[in-house]
């Protein structure tokens, strides 16, 4: 952001607006502002409504290509048909023994009711001959096995709705009723927290005392708002057309909420830099967006272009978690840069008048006497002491990320009042928490002859350590096909599980079937979701070399220089790295996991690393750029290193601590109220991350590295300097005109 000069005489009416597409644009949606305002509006109701009257398919799909589960699926698909689909689990918990006549009446009434449902194949009781392992020791916890004709991503929601209510009508007073399994997660969700309504009190309480004004610090609030509910209500409809994760409205108001408030607030700080210049509010709206618009319209791009490296994961349901956080990226970034200037030019000089006493901040440069000045002067005498505390503390934070486990978390996790996580603790109190993962096995058999192989297969994989039971092999009506169905005796995201999955894939199967002609092969969500965690973390490197030397080559062009985009790739690898390690702390090892409110400790979703990189490059080239941009053009303008880092410290400390505040304290809010795990971590990481790249990355490291580099944090080969375009983020804002 840049700092001009105080002009005394009152600028001209209808200063000439500059000829750049934002300036155009700023000054069009500020002379239109009536219709601008109005055009949102009806985009918000209208995609909405249309929203609500097609309605949502999210779909949990955590699917990795020709994996060994697939091959069993595709197994299935080939012999068994009728054991292709997802299965889901009604659990039934009674007060009296759960075999007694009123108890086995009501089960077995469950079952006949849900069998005629559309879309289930099958429904297995309890007190069938084949579900006789489905009633638990202690006489009162017992399950039915609802067999579906598809997988979950292609179930209509409609169809498990009915499994779901049809099982809930016979719970009463000493029977109760509770569903898992995939299908079932798939439709069934928290209802979501209050975590948006505390990182938008606490943005509102920030901008007060960053501003001191009431409505320069409703304007920015409104403008995300806007954006992000257009964006969620466009989301929605992309659900039919992709495979969007069930928690994809939570990140994509986590992302639109934090980012949308920080663009709106960059212009509008501008905006009032640009009255304080003695500029008519028309031109400093064109003034902000040419300048800092610029700025942000570069940091959007950032973001959605590191968003765009998820789709190189070549994962449906990636593809759907990235396409969900950039249509709310966009959306908040058309709207700091189109509502936001209609909005100021209802606001004009009136964007003070509602201020606290004691704490309006003015437009023009800091002084130096404010902390700030003082802080950037502190940081360079002291450079060599700041820059390696900040170092070593970055180092100490980021140990625990060699420790880190990927692996897709259960239900376990899942908010104590869902339907889904009581399944499972039911499952696991009667029977074992391996019962909530079990592994299908499916065999294609060269004819009838091969049925004591089978028998065999069964018999090497129950007497395998961590097997609690399998299941008697169920054949195809040809005698070509074969299902063994084997329960754990750990839960699906615990790392023997998935142990046990390779042990028995590379060491047990293999032996017996040798030569036989069966081809045997592990899958079921537990098996499918050990493969895609494996697919993920090998993935991880490729996305996070892609990001970095595109940020690389962006910074390159954009401060011309070699050593700082170097420089700007370490410290983000060091913020990220710092992020991962407090992760594996708290979700793993459980340190202040009581505080934090986590059901359990376990490994980390392995999209959450991936998707984490990639939203943290765009949000860390934000502030790098605001940041470097103010150092560099007063290194242009003076020539000194040290006072050009000093200077630009001293200026954008105070807006860029602001921005990462709200953005931290809308991260955190999920934390501390949103009921889903999965949100919880990835909120963490994210307030983990910009705490540290704010503090001690931005406002630390970065001025004291600079300061010891001296000029050479502005070296360029001229070759190379030739080579590499120039691309401009802020523009010189347009001249004030004084009237002759």
């Amino acid at each position: 952001m840049t700092t001009g000069t105080t002009v005394q005489a009152p600028p001209a009416v209808g200063a000439a607006v500059p000829p750049t597409v934002l300036g155009r644009l700023a000054a069009r949606c500020y002379d239109r502002r009536r219709a601008v305002l109005a055009t949102w509006i009806v985009l918000l109701v209208g995609i909405t409504a249309l929203s609500q009257v097609v309605g949502t398919r999210f779909q949990n799909n955590f699917t990795a290509g020709n994996t060994p589960s697939q091959q069993a699926a595709n197994i299935l698909d080939a012999r068994f048909p009728a054991r292709s689909g997802d299965t889901a689990d009604v659990v039934f918990h009674t007060a009296t023994p759960i075999g007694a006549p009123e108890n086995r009446a009501a089960v077995d009434a469950v079952v006949r009711r849900l069998r005629p449902l559309a879309h289930v194949v099958s429904v297995t009781g309890p007190f069938s001959a084949a579900g006789a392992h489905q009633v638990a020791a202690d006489g009162r916890i017992a399950y039915a096995v609802v067999q579906f004709d598809t997988t979950s991503n292609l179930l209509p929601a409609a169809a498990v709705h009915a499994v779901i209510n049809t099982a809930d009508a016979a719970a009463h007073p000493g029977f109760a009723v509770a569903l898992g399994g995939n299908p079932i997660s798939s439709v069934i969700t928290a209802a979501p927290g209050s975590s948006e309504g505390i990182g938008i009190t606490a943005a509102i309480l920030i901008m007060l005392l960053a501003f001191g004004s009431v409505v320069a610090m409703g304007l920015p609030i409104i403008t995300a708002l806007f954006g992000l509910g257009i964006g969620i209500a466009v989301l929605e409809l992309v659900t039919h057309l992709l495979v969007v994760p069930t928690f994809a409205p939570e990140m994509a108001a986590m992302i639109g909420i934090g980012v949308g408030i920080d663009y709106a607030l960059f212009i509008a700080t501008r905006f009032r830099q640009g009255l304080f210049e003695g500029r008519d509010p028309r031109d400093a709206v064109v003034a902000a967006l040419v300048t800092s618009g610029r700025a942000v319209l570069f940091a959007g791009g950032t973001v959605v272009i590191s968003l765009f490296g998820l789709y190189l994961i070549g994962q449906a349901y990636m593809i759907g978690l990235a396409t969900a956080c950039i249509f709310a990226v966009l959306l908040v970034l058309l709207a700091a840069l189109t509502l936001l200037p209609a909005l100021l030019g209802f606001a004009g000089n009136a964007i003070d008048r509602l201020h606290l006493p004691g704490l309006l901040q003015h437009g023009g440069p800091p002084s130096a006497r404010g902390f700030w000045y003082g802080w950037s002067r502190f940081v360079q005498k002291r450079a060599w002491v700041t820059g390696t505390v900040a170092a070593l503390v970055l180092v100490l934070l980021a140990i625990p990320l060699f420790s880190m486990r990927l692996a897709f978390t259960d239900a376990g996790n899942d908010p104590p009042a869902l339907t889904t996580r009581q399944a499972f603790d039911l499952l696991s109190e009667g029977f074992g928490p391996g019962f909530n993962g079990p592994l299908v096995v499916a065999v294609a058999m060269p004819g009838p002859s091969a049925a004591p192989t089978v028998q065999h297969l069964r018999a090497a994989i129950a007497a395998t350590p961590g097997v609690a039971f399998v299941v008697p092999p169920e054949y195809n009506a040809a005698r070509t096909g074969a299902v063994l169905v084997a329960y754990p005796t750990t839960s699906p995201q615990a790392a023997p599980t998935e142990a046990l999955v390779r042990t028995l894939r590379a060491d047990v199967i293999p032996p017996v079937i040798g030569g036989s002609g069966v081809d045997a092969q592990i899958g079921g969500e537990t098996a499918g979701s050990i493969d895609a965690a494996t697919f993920l973390g090998g993935r991880l490197p490729l996305v996070i070399g892609a990001v970095l030397v595109l940020s690389f080559l962006l910074l390159l062009a954009v401060f011309r220089s070699v050593v700082l985009p170097f420089k700007a790739v370490v410290m983000n690898l060091l913020s990220v790295g710092a992020a991962y390690g407090v992760l594996v702390a708290v979700f793993q090892w459980g340190w202040l996991g009581s505080v934090i409110g986590i059901g359990q400790t376990g490994p980390i979703d392995p999209w959450i690393p991936v998707t984490m990189f990639t939203i943290l490059f765009g949000l860390s080239m934000d502030y790098e750029v605001f940041l470097l941009s103010r150092i560099r053009e007063e290194w242009l303008r003076t020539g000194e290193n040290s006072l050009a880092v000093a200077d630009g410290l001293a200026v954008t400390g105070r807006i860029i601590t602001a921005a990462a505040a709200i953005m931290f304290c809308v991260f955190a809010s999920f934390v501390i109220k949103d009921p889903l795990h999965i949100l919880k971590v990835f909120g963490l990481g994210l307030a983990v991350a910009v705490a540290v790249d704010v503090t001690l990355v931005r406002m630390v490291l970065v001025p004291s590295l600079m300061e010891l580099l001296g000029p050479r944090n502005w070296w360029m080969p001229r070759w190379l300097s030739r080579a590499v375009p120039t691309l401009g983020v802020e523009a010189t804002p347009p001249p004030v005109l004084v009237p002759a």
